[in-house]
């Protein structure tokens, strides 16, 4: 497995990435605090592949994926994207060019209620993107011809080519903005927690369309959820976040067989199941509410609520070491198991 990673091509590279937002002051001599959403967040996304990202809400997945496509200006660190055979810097990129670069860079919102457009039909949404990189003009009929092409690889038929957002189911309208993100022909697209708020039987339709966009395209995805079981599903990779930080990357098969962080463990056990055997499992119960973000602990930030905390945790920030196959974690005391 180890040797398979290293002959994969680097997509992009993220090196100490920070993303920090200011808090208002209450007072005029208050020292300025920061919310550090992600506070160092190093991993390699390879070409073709699928990076599951998995956490508890807030702590800062969808603000890694936005802050990867410079949708946010990333405090500190380096995104490196590579083009043409080389690597580049995605911060020191004018704004010219990362306009360009747009094309190749999609995301998928977690939205498909309020990510639409209400004013404009679904040929309009799917088509804006395509007329404001230049590639068709307003009014051609091959930009018509385009949009109905990708409406009907994401399942949507010729007659929704007119009409507006509010006509639309969930999962229909999800569908559509799938179909904008992908009508550029994308190189990496995020999937900010893409089935979310769609119900399960819809869900299923909509993952299994992303593999199958995966497959025909070669497209790459950050896939962004806090549902561990579709994460299972998706992904090739899945990385853990808990509270800005990386805390396990494994492949997904290693990561359920072979967990390593007690976070990890936590949210594994809490997984729904129909086995029967299920009451039988260890549910671990995490005591205790997320730290802040704008001051976090000392050492390990899982300290707090980590069942088997040492004195070395609370004093000591764990690095990612690689446990073997590729499996990182960031414990000083990592799981046997």
């Amino acid at each position: 497995m180890e040797m398979q990673t290293e002959k994969k091509k680097v997509l992009l590279s993220i090196r100490d990435e920070k993303q920090y937002f200011p808090v208002k002051k209450t007072g005029f001599r208050e020292e300025q605090k920061y919310v550090k959403a992600n506070d160092g967040i190093s991993l390699d996304i390879y070409e073709g592949e699928t990076l599951g990202l998995v956490g508890e809400s807030g702590c800062g997945k969808s603000t890694f994926g936005r802050t990867i496509l410079q949708l946010y200006p990333q405090t500190d660190g380096e995104i490196l994207y590579e083009k043409d055979g080389k690597m580049m810097n995605l911060k020191e990129q004018p704004a010219e060019t990362m306009r360009g670069l747009r094309r190749e860079l999609q995301l998928i919102f977690q939205d498909p209620y309020s990510s639409l457009n209400p004013r404009m039909t679904a040929g309009q949404i799917i088509g804006e993107g395509l007329t404001s990189h230049g590639l068709y003009k307003k009014g051609d009929p091959a930009l018509r011809e385009y949009v109905l092409e990708v409406m009907k690889k994401c399942g949507l038929d010729n007659y929704m080519f007119s009409r507006y957002p509010h006509q639309f189911s969930g999962g229909q309208r999800q569908r559509i903005g799938i179909a904008r993100s992908l009508a550029l022909k994308p190189r990496f697209v995020v999937c900010d927690e893409a089935v979310s708020a769609l119900d399960v039987s819809i869900q299923s339709q909509i993952l299994n369309l992303l593999l199958d966009l995966k497959e025909e395209a070669h497209l790459t995805y950050l896939f962004i959820t806090h549902d561990l079981s579709v994460v299972k599903y998706i992904s090739d990779r899945i990385g853990v976040m808990y509270l800005g930080n990386l805390v396990e990357l494994a492949p997904t098969e290693g990561l359920f067989e072979r967990t390593l962080h007690p976070y990890t463990k936590a949210l594994l056990s809490a997984i729904p199941t129909t086995d029967v055997n299920a009451g039988k499992r260890d549910r671990i119960l995490l005591e205790g509410d997320i730290p802040s973000p704008v001051s976090p602990p000392s050492g390990c930030k899982f300290h707090t609520r980590c069942y088997q905390c040492q004195e070395k945790c609370k004093k000591d920030v764990p690095m990612l070491e690689d446990k073997g196959n590729g499996h990182l974690v960031a414990c000083h005391y990592p799981l046997e198991s």
